[in-house]
């Protein structure tokens, strides 16, 4: 079974409000869209999410478009696609880094061979360990009271864990907001916050302690991604644990990050580690160090939201949830299907081949770029 065609496709959808970060504030956003076609007639889709251009990571969605027209696709035609780890192999050799572009690749291949061998990918990646994962929401709207509701009415859909976007305001902002809404929702609400490389190590230290008090489950990346020598500082000076997110981007950050004792978390998604191969060995390292992990996001599609879920549906040290909200926060879908959240879950339940998503075709022409 060869690969016979492998074409892309750049989407722009709005989300329904705006997504406040301290890096930036997105209101819509940018899919690179793969789809594989095989010489036995079907078809597989991928997909790469991206925050307002090059500035999450250092891949944009034109550039990741440019990278698997030009210096992936042709290469892989002709392949065999069922082999994906010689495959995935093949990429690594082709291009440096781009995770985001290979990723978006891998991803169609795992559709596309679990639709030819009639198997959803989950199966492809070992089985179910869990039907349902735990979401979180994150709150990042940019004002309290905006806040507060959106907590209130994921509460009423069985939502129980919240993410605070934080490192834009003043720290002690940022601790009243937190304050503000663990007064608001109570004590069984769970909480975490996430500064996108927000502070530096001192103001990160500042900000943290004056959270110790609201019982948080985590801090995710509070310093620059390639300050590990901050990260384990404000790890050994704090009492919350800290989640490594954008500093966890290959296997070579996995082994620094736990050697130097900087996190005792992972934030693993797919895009940011090449895809489900390269998101399996992230959680294999995590397992082994006892870490907890967390299935983030990048406000994905049907697609690429159905990708993270097989993934932290099979996965075991998946074991703090996941922000698989994407298609709750974009204004408008490209697939038939949507996920099914159920008692402040995602849940995989009557899974199809593949991802078990249909592509809605006529909706990718709606925001296709022009």
């Amino acid at each position: 079974m060869k690969i016979k065609r492998i074409s892309t496709t750049i989407v722009d959808i709005p989300l329904k409000r705006p997504h406040v970060m301290s890096l930036m504030t997105v209101e819509k956003m940018n899919f690179l869209l793969v789809k594989i076609e095989g010489t036995n007639g079907m078809e597989g889709w991928g997909e790469a999410a991206f925050l307002g251009g090059p500035t999450w990571s250092e891949e944009g969605v034109e550039s990741a478009q440019a990278v698997v027209e030009t210096y992936i696709g042709p290469f892989l035609l002709g392949k065999d696609f069922t082999c994906i780890e010689a495959l995935r192999q093949l990429m690594g050799t082709l291009v440096r880094g781009n995770h985001f572009a290979q990723a978006a690749v891998e991803m169609a291949l795992f559709d596309l061979l679990g639709k030819s061998r009639n198997l959803p990918v989950y199966e492809l990646l070992g089985g179910k360990v869990r039907d349902a994962i735990p979401l979180s929401w994150s709150l990042a709207s940019g004002t309290l009271d905006a806040e507060l509701k959106e907590a209130e009415e994921m509460q009423k859909m069985g939502g129980y864990i919240f993410k605070f976007k934080t490192g834009l305001l003043r720290p002690e902002k940022d601790i009243e907001r937190v304050k503000n809404i663990r007064q608001a929702l109570g004590e069984d609400v769970r909480l975490r916050i996430d500064a996108n490389q927000g502070w530096d190590r001192f103001t990160a230290i500042r900000a943290i302690q004056g959270m110790e008090p609201y019982n948080l489950d985590f801090a995710e990346q509070p310093v620059s991604r390639t300050d590990i020598d901050s990260l384990a500082a404000v790890a050994k000076k704090v009492n919350i644990p800290l989640l490594a997110d954008e500093s966890l981007g290959s296997l070579e950050d996995a082994i620094q990050l736990v050697k130097r004792d900087a996190v005792s978390m992972f934030g693993i998604k797919l895009t940011k580690a090449g895809g489900f191969l390269g998101g399996k060995r992230l959680a294999a390292i995590a397992e082994g160090a006892h870490f907890p992990c967390y299935v983030g996001c990048m406000i994905e599609t049907g697609i690429g939201n159905a990708a993270y879920l097989h993934f932290a549906a099979s996965t075991p040290a998946v074991t703090m949830g996941c922000e698989l909200f994407g298609p709750l926060l974009l204004a408008d879908t490209i697939t038939e299907e949507e996920p099914v959240y159920r008692e402040g879950h995602i849940v995989l339940e009557n899974c199809k081949p593949g991802l078990g998503v249909i592509v809605n075709e006529s909706q990718i022409k709606k925001y296709r770029r022009g």
